[in-house]
């Protein structure tokens, strides 16, 4: 890559990029050439690609052949769009230096401002801007910034030595020291980057810059970052691009200020220009939370003209990228300048909102609302309980704090994110209690059911974050002061430990002593609307997998079209059912086992009468008995023996029977088809229970449509002779009742030799449904039990991308897939297909689905508003990508031509 172009110039009006090159540029790069182009006011800079990232990588630490040279280059661009030197004693040249990758990721990799100063350029600094003040206050902070994020300088030795130089000086705020106090911090901050590295601080400014580029690109490894991406389920991305930006400053006096803002408010997505800014300020005070900013309403009254400016722009960018933005500004004495744009987090409430009234303003067309606007997980997020505020009482509350991020979070008090991440994997409900949040608190951030800081704004780390995970967050409680030490927090009254329980309300900012209880989620009118669209632009079906009423009713409520999985053993255990079910299994005849399976037989029909009422009109698949039977049985002693008593037989005879049903590897052995074929009275019992259900609610004037699903086939010939004995039973039910029922017989897909044979078992079956979690496992060779104690290290070493029983492996199970699916086509073209497993509700799963061309997928009732936006987008993008081919097919022709 020596030879190829990789750093891309800004500024000035004109631009090298556009954010068509979002995956080489990343994000803020694209949005910063774009911006450039269309005319906003952005210092000029250039963008290292993404491309370098990988070769940095790759190759330990060198850059390609010919990058310094393009740097330079770029250096010059910027000086003289400026009108100032790099490196120059009198006029001088400062840069920031901030990473970017494709996919937003606010606070996970490294940037460093002021970069060029040194002991003479601060000199130049301060006579060119008349400040000495604010020249030696931008030093300090370069050297704080560049000995943290580029040499692993301890930030919190900084800090103790501007907070010894304010005890000195019997000051509480920065702000407060003289010219002479920054000098001498200047002097301290020094001392501190020597003990700490063993070097004096460089002044050479090309090599500051290239450390820092360095920096930047070592941060896409940083634990935290990968962590992130993890979290996130970010992939295929080849790293992060540095942006090298000339600096502008808000700190040069009270006609100066920096600040973040979000086009519309992305809690609950009110369209109000929404955000925090500093007077006399740099934007990490205001991003870190170390100073308490100001709401962006009141620059109204401090810099009026500055603030219509600023509204201007908003609106125009909103237009531009048909989406709410998230800014970044910079006011240098009267002027502003945009850093930075890009499309902002918001919550799953907001988004909704957002895409409504985008649709509304005509900024944009309801397909494209539903394509980009709203993500899978803000709906997940919708699904969040919230607090029940009649159990709050006014003494439980310990503080208020900012809004940052709804719903409600329940969970044990802990202050620092290990403790989180352990107590998570040890299933504990937690809440994040920190004084501010940063980077390294991701991995708790992600394990905590809430997060709660006592310092920061709304536009912090923490509120970013939350509002992106869809986690409940308090940011800024200045009510509570918290102790890392003796691990307390207090409101002055109530001390809570480590460990206590509390409860916070993200969407009125509250914090409350105790477990508190929460209410199911509510649906507004912009929800019910949204969803309406979702619907009018999805083809592919979205079912629920539902063992009970309830759960079906649920789910057909959240918008299931039928359901995909009803798995039967799950309506075995209850007192008398547990019991017959247990009889049926010690039994030593089949005359034993048809005489326990009579005493099942209305239990079981009374299941599927009520499960077919709660989805009249709508498909239900009935899964037939699908575990080994060993797992209805007890395997403590004391259980045993009790159970021997109540069937009245000897505990001997029982443990007897109890040791030859057990198996070596369950999982694999005598379960699904196997035990129908085994014992056909089984199929028989449930084969009528589903069907004299039907009947009897066809007799009662209602549509129902049952599927009868053969579990576990990995032969035609096993589905053969379960479908013998379904269709038998099928015509003697049918003759009792004088009443007929049009049913399906299909089977699950979820052995890889009856994908293999797809073309064979569909010549019989009526339906293919794709049980992945076992078609995972059979695939991988994985125990989903017992993969837990590797699966972390594979994540983490990138053995694996994703937890395969999370998120479909397309490479591996998903050829399976496709091959079933292309085998039981050229055998029946109609042949109808589904997806059961969990990844029926994961949204690139659903993705890939629709490309196999699957008639529905099947999930959880809770996921089924998830399902169906994904399935909506899947047809979306997919139509976007062939115009776009189409597009790009008609260019190249007229290039030929």
């Amino acid at each position: 890559m020596d030879r190829k172009k990789m750093v891309y110039k800004f500024g000035g009006g004109s631009a090298e990029g556009d954010r068509a090159m979002k995956q080489l540029l990343g994000g803020k790069g694209a949005n910063l050439a774009e911006m450039s182009s269309i005319g906003l006011p952005i210092p000029p800079g250039f963008t290292i690609s993404t491309e370098v990232c990988q070769y940095y990588s790759k190759h330990k630490g060198d850059w390609p052949e010919g990058l310094e040279e393009q740097v330079q280059e770029a250096i010059h661009h910027i000086e003289d769009l400026m009108d100032l030197e790099f490196g120059d004693s009198s006029n001088p040249l400062l840069v920031s230096v901030r990473s970017g990758a494709a996919q937003s990721m606010p606070g996970m990799m490294d940037t460093v401002l002021n970069l060029g100063l040194n002991d003479k350029s601060v000199q130049g600094l301060a006579a060119k801007t008349d400040n000495e003040r604010f020249a030696f206050d931008c030093y300090r902070r370069f050297i704080d910034m560049f000995g943290g994020v580029v040499m692993q300088v301890p930030h919190e030795e900084f800090e103790e030595a501007i907070q010894g130089l304010k005890d000195e000086k019997s000051v509480e705020l920065d702000t407060e020291l003289g010219v002479e106090d920054m000098k001498e911090l200047v002097d301290r901050y020094k001392a501190v980057y020597r003990k700490s590295t063993g070097h004096m601080f460089p002044q050479n400014p090309s090599e500051q810059l290239h450390y820092a580029i360095n920096a930047v690109f070592g941060s896409w490894d940083s634990n935290r970052a990968i962590k992130y991406r993890r979290i996130n389920k970010i992939t295929g991305l080849l790293g992060t691009a540095v942006n090298v930006q000339a600096m502008v400053y808000g700190n040069m006096g009270d006609d100066c200020a920096t600040g973040v803002c979000f086009t519309r408010n992305p809690s609950d997505g009110t369209n109000e220009l929404y955000g925090e800014f500093l007077i006399n300020a740099q934007g990490e005070d205001v991003v870190a939370g170390i100073r308490t900013p100001r709401n962006i309403n009141e620059l109204k009254e401090v810099m009026s003209d500055t603030y219509h400016e600023l509204r201007e722009i908003t609106h125009k960018l909103e237009r531009h990228y048909q989406d709410m933005q998230d800014i970044e500004f910079t006011i240098q004495q009267g002027k502003l300048f945009i850093l930075q744009t890009r499309n902002g987090k918001r919550t799953g409430k907001a988004a909704v909102k957002i895409a409504i009234d985008m649709v509304d303003e005509v900024i944009l067309k309801k397909d494209k609302a539903v394509e980009n606007l709203v993500q899978p997980n803000h709906l997940d997020q919708l699904l969040h309980p919230q607090l029940d505020e009649s159990s709050v009482k006014e003494e439980e509350i310990l503080g208020k704090g900012l809004p940052a991020s709804p719903g409600a979070a329940v969970g044990k008090v802990v202050f620092d994110s290990e403790t989180a991440e352990e107590m998570k994997a040890e299933g504990e409900s937690v809440i994040l209690v920190r004084i501010e949040t940063s980077p390294e608190d991701v991995g708790g951030m992600s394990a905590s059911e809430g997060i709660l800081t006592s310092r920061g704004g709304m536009t912090s780390h923490a509120a970013v974050v939350a509002r992106g995970w869809g986690k409940p967050c308090v940011a800024g409680c200045g009510d509570i002061i918290i102790n890392y030490e003796n691990q307390i927090f207090t409101n002055g009254k109530v001390t809570v430990h480590a460990g206590d329980w509390i409860s916070i309300d993200g969407a009125q900012g509250m914090v409350i002593n105790g477990k508190k209880e929460v209410e199911p989620p509510k649906f507004d009118d912009n929800y019910h609307t949204f969803m309406k669209w979702v619907d009018t632009f999805r083809d592919m079906d979205v079912r629920t997998n539902a063992d009970t009423p309830e759960d079906a009713a649920k789910a057909r409520e959240y918008g299931a079209q039928g359901i995909g999985l009803a798995r039967t053993e799950h309506m075995f255990f209850g007192d008398e059912r547990i019991k017959a079910m247990r009889r049926m299994i010690i039994s030593e005849s089949e005359e034993e086992r048809r005489s326990a399976l009579e005493a099942l037989l209305p239990y079981q029909k009374q299941d599927f009468i009520e499960i077919f009422e709660a989805m009249e009109g709508l498909p239900v698949t009935v899964r037939l008995l699908d575990p080994p039977l060993h797992e209805f049985l007890p395997d403590e002693d004391e259980e045993i023996a009790a159970l021997a008593e109540d069937l009245g037989i000897k505990e001997a005879d029982l443990k007897r029977k109890i040791r030859l049903l057990s198996e070596f590897n369950p999982m694999l052995g005598h379960r699904g088809c196997r035990l129908g074929i085994t014992y056909p009275e089984i199929t028989e019992m449930q084969a009528r229970a589903i069907l004299e259900a039907a009947v009897e609610i066809k007799k009662q004037g209602k549509e129902v449509q049952p599927e009868i699903m053969i579990p576990l086939v990995g032969t035609s010939e096993e589905f053969i002779h379960e479908r013998h004995v379904i269709d038998e039973i099928a015509e003697k039910v049918f003759e009792e009742a004088e009443e007929t029922v049009e049913f399906k017989v299909g089977t699950m897909i979820e052995i890889p030799r009856a994908a293999i044979v797809a073309d064979k078992i569909a010549s019989e079956a009526e339906f293919f449904s794709f049980g992945t979690n076992d078609l995972t496992q059979m695939t991988f060779g994985y125990s989903r039990d017992d993969a837990g104690k590797f699966l972390e290290l594979y994540l983490n070493e990138g053995i694996l991308k994703h937890d395969p029983f999370q998120v479909l492996d397309e490479e591996g199970v998903g050829s399976l897939v496709r091959m079933a699916v292309e085998k039981g086509h050229s055998v029946k073209p109609d042949l109808k297909m589904g997806i059961c497993g969990e990844h029926g509700g994961d949204p690139s799963s659903v993705a890939f689905c629709y490309s196999l061309g699957l008639n529905y997928v099947s999930c959880s009732p809770y996921r089924v508003p998830v399902a169906r936006l994904a399935a909506a987008q899947a047809r979306l993008r997919s139509e976007s990508t062939a115009s776009s081919t189409r597009g790009e097919d008609k260019k190249s022709g007229e290039l030929v031509s």
